[in-house]
């Protein structure tokens, strides 16, 4: 968890409320579910309160980001494209994870339009 929160800053990366401070619980969540074939690796965890984490399910994270957006919060998006751009390196450096190559694509080209739209 140290590691994470260094790596992204000290609050939740869905409604950003500060977690370093021991009132709002962290977790670690994996920003490609485990259902959906994402691995137990730091480049595919990311901290977010427990409310979120529980929350979220197994939501993609664009979705999520758009229902954090729809309840008046502001997600870390900037921190959520690291976090995939991550995982793509570590494809390319460790190999496998084929599973979710497209998943993490997808939500890479749907995040980054965002970004070329605003």
């Amino acid at each position: 968890m140290a590691a994470i929160l260094d790596r992204d800053g000290a609050e939740c990366i869905w409604c950003r409320r500060p977690i370093d401070v021991g009132l709002v619980e962290a977790t670690t969540e994996h920003l490609v579910p485990r259902i959906k074939g994402g691995p137990s690796i730091i480049e595919n965890e990311v901290a977010a309160c427990r409310r979120c984490n529980g929350q979220r399910g197994h939501v993609t994270p664009a979705e999520w980001i758009d229902e954090c957006e729809r309840r008046g919060w502001e997600p870390n998006r900037a921190a959520v494209v690291a976090a995939l751009r991550r995982l793509e390196t570590a494809f390319a450096e460790r190999g496998g994870m084929r599973r979710i190559r497209p998943y993490v694509a997808s939500q890479l080209r749907r995040l980054t339009k965002h970004e070329r739209n605003t």
